[in-house]
Order: C-alpha cells, then sequence, then structure tokens
C-alpha cells in the first residue's frame, strides 16, 4: 500500500468577515468561475461593483500563493472553484420613536479561491 504524502502548500487563498453582503458577492464571483486567471484579472477590473475589489486582491493572493509555492506561472493557471459564505452579523442599534432601539444587521461573508492548472 502506498502513502501519499500530502503537502501544506495550498494553491488557494481566502478572505474572512468582508463587510458586504454575500449575495452581492456571488453576483460578481459567478462572473469570474471557471475563468483563466488573467480572464478574471481584466473581468474584474472593468465590472462597477464594490465587491470586485476584494475579489481582486484575493485572485491575486491566489495566484501569488500558486507561483511561490509551486513555482506555477500565472498564465497557466485557471479559477477551479469559489465559493462565498455567509459570515457573522455585525449588530447595531438604530434610535426609533419611545426611547426604542430598531436591529440593524450588517452582513459579512467568507471568499476562498481554488486555483488550478489546465493539466490539472
Amino acid at each position: 500500500m502506498e502513502t501519499v504524502k500530502k503537502s501544506n502548500k495550498k494553491m488557494e487563498a481566502s478572505n474572512k468577515h468582508i463587510r458586504m453582503s454575500p449575495h452581492k458577492v456571488r453576483r460578481v464571483v459567478n462572473q469570474i468561475r471557471g475563468r483563466s486567471y488573467e480572464q478574471a484579472l481584466m473581468i474584474l477590473e472593468f465590472m462597477p461593483y464594490r465587491a470586485c475589489n476584494p475579489i481582486l486582491k484575493l485572485l491575486s493572493s491566489a495566484a501569488a500563493n500558486a507561483n511561490h509555492n509551486f513555482g506555477l506561472n500565472k498564465s497557466d493557471l485557471f479559477i477551479n472553484k469559489i465559493q462565498v459564505n455567509k459570515g457573522s452579523f455585525l449588530k447595531r442599534l438604530q434610535p426609533r420613536a419611545q426611547g426604542r432601539g430598531y436591529p440593524i444587521h450588517k452582513p459579512t461573508c467568507h471568499i476562498t479561491i481554488l486555483m488550478g492548472t489546465v493539466s490539472e
């Protein structure tokens, strides 16, 4: 029986507790899912949404991880898996009439990007 050594080096990057709604981030993520690294960069640069900036930084980080840890060329990479999960809410109170407080829930999200190469 062969034993397979698992490396702790990853071609992925994740960012947690981003102060945006996961629904709005998924709208952008669905446009770049399955595309090459260079195509995804171009799409994110020209989309007019606020969610593009943290996704762009995270995509660059995942590509840098793949380049540094595995010596892969960034032009050979594509987005193997990208997911957006719901994070915790920031809970705030809005003052209302007669001394009452109205709850405000400010959503956060977690983004994970897993890169791959064409040969995988």
